[in-house]
Formats: structure tokens, C-alpha cells, sequence
């Protein structure tokens, strides 16, 4: 589920579509717990490789750092 969050994140940041045709031909989700691990992960190893692909396909803003910028409160989870 994190692939799918990081695709959609991607996808609303740069308002560029990521083309899944392979993983969309493996007819699996991640809601799909009748699956085998195998073809989880599978799946899981070809939506990085596109999500991958298709980035390094297209060049990315820059995006420069300040630490005056930066908030001086950090979330943390435990």
C-alpha cells in the first residue's frame, strides 16, 4: 500500500500521470490477502520499477533547502 501512496504522492506533486500498465496486468492489489506472498511481491517489485522508471524518464524540479525555512518542530512517532 505504501507504493500506491508514494505513486499517488508523486502524482500530486508533479501532476504527471505514472504509466502501470505491467503492474495493472497483474490483476493484484494490495487489499487482495488471498494472493500468495509471491505474487505480492512480484507486483510490488514491478509498480517500484515503473514508479522508477518513469522518474528518472523525466527530469525533477529543484528544490532547495533553507534551514531558516525548515520548522523547528519534529513529529515523531513511537
Amino acid at each position: 500500500m505504501l507504493m500506491i501512496h508514494i505513486k499517488k504522492y508523486y502524482e500530486g506533486v508533479t501532476n504527471e500521470e505514472v504509466g502501470t500498465e505491467r503492474y495493472n496486468s497483474l490483476e493484484i492489489s494490495p487489499v487482495h490477502i488471498h494472493k500468495d506472498k509471491k505474487a505480492h511481491k512480484d507486483a510490488l517489485l514491478t509498480l517500484g520499477d515503473e514508479i522508477v522508471t518513469h522518474i528518472h524518464g523525466h527530469s525533477l524540479p529543484v528544490v532547495n533547502y533553507s534551514s531558516e525555512t525548515a520548522s523547528q518542530k519534529v513529529a515523531a512517532e513511537h
